[in-house]
């Protein structure tokens, strides 16, 4: 923590700078002098830069005045002002983005208006890529680009939920509706087993964690480390996908790279404060449909009544005598007879446990920034405080941030600068997910309805294994405070004219808290516990060193030189103290000071990792692309053997419509076609000591004279042979632009291989050890991506854009040792020939119209040999991707945005659960659909008849419960509308905007689970698991953005 704030305390103390890109200015156009010079002295200059187009005034556009230091930013009504020696005639340096770059010959002080033609923005946008930036028109790799607007339209607390959909190739689901809680993230699909899946995420050059520091239980799930951030202050972000753009990224870029750009203040501007104001609220779409109390009971009565025949057909006495007696009969039938009687199905009341659970839940967000600067320095400055409550009770996430990012020019060559993040998150956390003992919405969903919610002494009631739901609401205590710090401090120094040198330390420290305690009014802390607490401590410091030399130089008139060299040391810490205690005294006393039985642990872990990387690129006239690259990364995780890896990339582009034959077609703007190859490598997810021979202490040894004494054991075998996951990608891509840039289709086709997968193998018994880690298994993915932008109308009052993006990834494991199964139950099966995330299942046909019972396929005599068992369907979709709309007229603003998925399947473990057929009795509640059930003869339908024999309600791995999990989804639909200026002029109001947004309004699925992305854990393993998980809520917020 020490070092935290002191590196907060230095770099607060620094300023900084960033260099305004100008393009180049054989892109210029030049208004030549029409008369003589008049030359005036100490003179005011002045004029106004309007669009050539609409005719509107530009405003934050750089005017400089050719061959001095003297420059100017546009004001609101596209006015510039000079108050200066200079003489007449001078020429104006002007440069807007989305305009060209504009030479104006003044030879009066008062111009008038300045006319800017827009440029094809889409070819000459700034992306910015590993170790730099380049112009879109120049990429040779495959890179998709989001603007930070796009981030903030939902009512999600990480910014990575909000993706979905924005970019072709980043599949993205929520899994959950529990604000603050992981986000699953593909690019190009799932590489590797044991290691991590995620991207390598960068924020203002910083290596981020993105790993939860969760330690406690809620269901599985985990929170997300990126819900730190707040995404208002995020101005661009750049997903890098293909291998020519990551490999610079070495061992961390097989999983692609997200880019994050936050905002920063303008040099020549002045201070604008913004102010965004939100609220509104969240609630569930739909709810599970159950069975009342009465049809609950008349189900339950049916399956005694079905089961007692087939036992007396079977002649199975023990099942003659359970099931002759109906549970659900007159309290004075039989009433020493078991079951016990429970009342006649009609006098069952119904108990509605959803409706206590789940809320409408509010949601408020205030955002305020400060930006602006002077020729030397500019500066931003934002505060943001974020609170959503969770649709389930009592589940909340709150958020408190302050960014500070600050540039000063020292002098014309050399610039320092840092970019400072500070959060913290509470969040008031629940077992969301899986486990009866303190869940939530199991206790809520699972419940039979007929059970009444108090014993008849007025006490609260606990029924099959689950918490009482009001108990559990009124005395839930699980919290985590996370404190967080990312930041960095540059140097950027021109050393010689084409060559630059940048320097930068970083750091990303993270202290999350967590505690939790339970009374003995709930399961976890009743009976002899007493009372349970749990107090864990874990701190998480990555620290970052780089320094890149940059040449850049042109050569001759047509050859265009790069030349990147530069390296990184990196070390990851993190330490765990942790504490329980049970044995309390009574329920007002929570600190483990007090318990009479208290445990400790402690951890400690770090990795080191050292690299050297170069970069060489060429264009011959803006027509001929060449790039490569080279990463040399040396890891402690790995053993001495192998400690270093090698990660090349190579790719080229040829831009068709420079040559001679495509210039003069006017339909066609841009053609570019690009290839590329390249390595990558992972080691994310695996142990920092993998590859070593580990030990424990703790242990004790028996010692005749004083009985044991404390000694060590083998705790893990050695493999100085560990080396890296490799991933080789090959991509071809083309991007066009038609109809001057109205239309633009980037499309790519790519190839991924992966191999040396990190796997735990399993080891004799005899050896002492269960497991190594060991290089073993293929993995292959392959797909397509497509992403079509169009300008559809563009008038002065009038603009319609439309964004739209599809991808599909076929993902297969080309080589495993032997297969693995995952989660209870074995319902998912990775194994060779197989995709990732693949169902193992027994295939149900149907039900025999004529006895109700079911029809396996592989079912011999009334049994299913396990050989029946067969991959069916995975939860990966065949393609994804998103459509948007927006249009602006008069100053309203309308945007639309639809995410879809196709081809995935669920596994509704929910509904598993809910149509038992009557064999868990009153341990499960019984859903509506288990009405459908097969009754009489020529019924047609897939719910068996309901028994306790045969095949009917005895096999766990049904295929009955796997569903199609395509979806459309209305993701977000915005509505604005700006006050025109001449009325906020008036308040001194820069600019005010009212606004609406509704997300999550319409769903399309044939799932019939309440939310077709839920996933009940968050192992990365494990996807398309659906129980026990709140669905995304339906939100509408309404807000006011004022800039003064």
């Amino acid at each position: 923590m020490k070092i935290a704030i002191a590196c907060s305390y230095g770099l607060l103390l620094s300023a900084s700078a960033w260099a305004q890109n100008l393009q180049s200015p054989s892109q210029a156009d030049t208004i030549a002098p029409s008369r003589k010079a008049v030359v005036q002295n100490n003179i005011s200059l002045s004029g106004r830069l309007i669009d050539a187009k609409t005719q509107q005034p530009i405003s934050g556009a750089l005017v400089h005045i050719k061959g001095t230091t003297h420059e100017v930013q546009t004001g609101a009504n596209g006015e510039f002002a000079f108050l200066t020696g200079q003489k007449v005639p001078v020429i104006y340096q002007i440069s807007a983005l989305g305009y060209k770059l504009k030479e104006f010959y003044a030879d009066k002080a008062h111009t008038g208006n300045i006319v800017l033609e827009e440029l094809n923005t889409q070819l000459n946008d700034v992306v910015v890529v590993g170790y730099g930036t380049q112009k879109r028109r120049d990429l040779t790799s495959a890179i998709a680009s989001i603007k930070g607007s796009e981030v903030v339209t939902a009512p999600v607390a990480s910014f990575d939920a909000q993706l979905q959909g924005r970019a072709a190739g980043v599949q993205i689901n929520s899994n959950t509706g529990v604000p603050g809680d992981g986000v699953f993230v593909r690019v190009r699909g799932t590489s590797s087993i044991n290691a991590d899946n995620d991207p390598l995420y960068i924020i203002d050059g910083v290596f981020i964690n993105n790993s939860s520091l969760q330690t406690v239980n809620t269901g599985g799930r985990s929170t997300s480390p990126l819900a730190d951030l707040n995404p208002a202050d995020i101005e661009n972000i750049e997903v890098l996908k293909d291998a020519s753009a990551t490999a610079i990224y070495g061992s961390r870029g097989a999983n692609g790279v997200v880019i994050v750009t936050t905002r920063r203040g303008k040099y020549n501007a002045k201070a604008k404060l913004n102010l965004d104001v939100s609220a509104g609220a969240a609630w569930a779409p739909k709810l599970w449909d159950l069975t009342t109390g009465p049809q609950h009971a008349e189900l339950i009565n049916e399956f005694y009544a079905n089961s007692l025949a087939d036992a007396q057909k079977q002649g199975d006495q023990a099942g003659i005598k359970k099931y002759s007696v109906l549970p659900f009969r007159a309290l004075a039938d039989q009433p020493n007879a078991q079951p016990a009687p429970r009342g006649l199905p009609s006098e069952q009341k119904t108990y509605d446990r959803l409706n206590e659970i789940f809320r409408t839940a509010p949601l408020q967000n205030y955002n305020l920034s400060l930006a602006g600067g002077n020729k030397d320095t500019r500066y931003y400055f934002g505060g943001g405080y974020s609170k959503q409550q969770a649709i389930l009770k009592p589940i909340g996430f709150e958020r408190a941030s302050f960014k500070l990012n600050l540039d000063q020019r020292i002098n014309d060559r050399i610039t320092i600068g840092s970019s400072n993040s500070f959060s913290r998150s509470f969040r008031a956390q629940g077992r969301a997910g899986d486990g009866p003992q303190g869940g939530l919405l199991q206790a809520a969903l699972h419940t039979p309805t007929y059970l009444p919610e108090t014993n008849a002494d007025g006490t609260p009631a606990r029924w099959a294994g689950f918490d009482n739901v009001q108990v559990l609401i009124d005395n839930y205590d699980v919290h985590t405070t996370s404190l967080r710090y990312i930041g960095n401090l540059f140097l950027d120094a021109e050393v010689l004219p084409d060559l630059k040198f940048h320097s930068q330390i970083s750091i990303d420290y993270n202290n999350y808290n967590e505690s939790e305690y339970w009374n003995n009014l709930t399961q976890l802390g009743g009976g002899s516990t007493n009372g349970l607490a749990t107090s864990a401590i874990t701190q998480s410091t990555s620290w970052i060193n780089e320094q890149t030399l940059t040449w850049r130089k042109q050569l001759a008139t047509k050859h265009f030189l790069g030349v990147l060299i530069g390296n990184t040391l990196q070390s990851n810490t993190e330490t765990l103290t942790a504490a329980q205690g049970s044995g309390f005294p009574n329920n007002a006393y929570k600190l483990i000071s007090s318990a009479a039985t208290r445990t400790s642990s402690q951890t400690w872990t770090r990795n080191n990792l050292a690299s050297f990387f170069s970069r060489i690129d060429y264009n011959y006239a803006g027509k001929y692309y060449f790039e490569a690259s080279l990463r040399a990364d040396g890891s402690s995780k790995f053993g001495d053997n192998v400690k270093w890896g090698y990660f090349p990339s190579v790719s080229g582009s040829w831009r068709l419509k420079e040559e001679n034959f495509l210039k003069e077609v006017k339909g066609i703007s841009d053609l570019k076609l690009r290839l590329s190859y390249g390595v990558t490598g992972n080691q994310s997810g695996i142990s920092n000591f993998a590859a070593k021979g580990l030990w424990s202490g703790g242990s004790g040894y028996p010692d005749n004279s004083s009985g044991d004494q404390p000694g060590t054991t083998p705790l893990q075998l050695p493999n100085q042979n560990l080396q890296w996951e490799r991933t080789s990608q090959t991509n071809f891509g083309v991007d066009l632009g038609l109809f001057k840039g109205r239309v633009n289709l980037t499309a790519d086709i790519y190839s991924k291989y992966t191999s040396n997968l990190l796997l735990q193998l399993p080891k004799a018994g005899v050896t002492g050890f269960s497991s190594y880690y060991s290089n073993a298994g293929e993995i292959s993915n392959k797909g397509y991506e497509i992403g079509i932008n169009t300008t559809n109308i563009s008038t002065r009052n009038l603009t319609w854009t439309t964004s739209f993006n599809i991808a599909g990834n076929k993902n297969k494991i080309e080589k495993l040792p032997s297969p693995i199964y995952q989660y209870n139950r074995d319902w998912i099966i990775m194994q060779e020939g197989s995709p990732m995330y693949s169902f193992w299942l027994y295939k149900q046909l149907g039900v025999d119209p004529n006895t109700g019972d079911v029809i396996f396929e592989g079912a011999k005599d009334g049994k299913l040999p396990v050989s029946a068992r067969q991959v069916m369907g995975n939860a990966m979709p065949d393609f994804y991707g998103g459509l948007s709309n927006t249009v602006t007229w008069n100053g309203f603003d309308l945007s639309v945005f639809f995410s879809f998925q196709y081809g995935n399947e669920v596994y509704n473990l929910n509904k598993f659960f809910g149509e038992g057929g009557g064999t868990r009795d009153a341990n499960r509640v019984l859903f509506a659909d288990q009405l459908n059930r097969w009754q009489k003869p020529g019924d047609q339908t897939d719910v068996p008849r309901l028994t306790a024999y045969g095949l009917n309600y005895t096999i766990d791995q049904n295929s009955r419960f796997l569903e199609d999990g395509s979806f459309l989804r209305l993701k977000s639909l915005t509505l604005g509308y700006t006050i025109p200026k001449s009325i906020t002029e008036r308040w001194k109001i820069q600019q005010l905007r009212v606004y609406f947004i509704g997300s999550n309004l319409w769903l399309l699925t044939k799932y019939t689970g309440l939310d077709p992305e839920s996933n009940v854990t968050g192992l990365q393993t494990v996807q398309g698991l659906d129980l026990g998980t709140p669905p995304q809520p339906r939100s509408v917020q309404f807000g006011v953005n004022v800039t003064l």
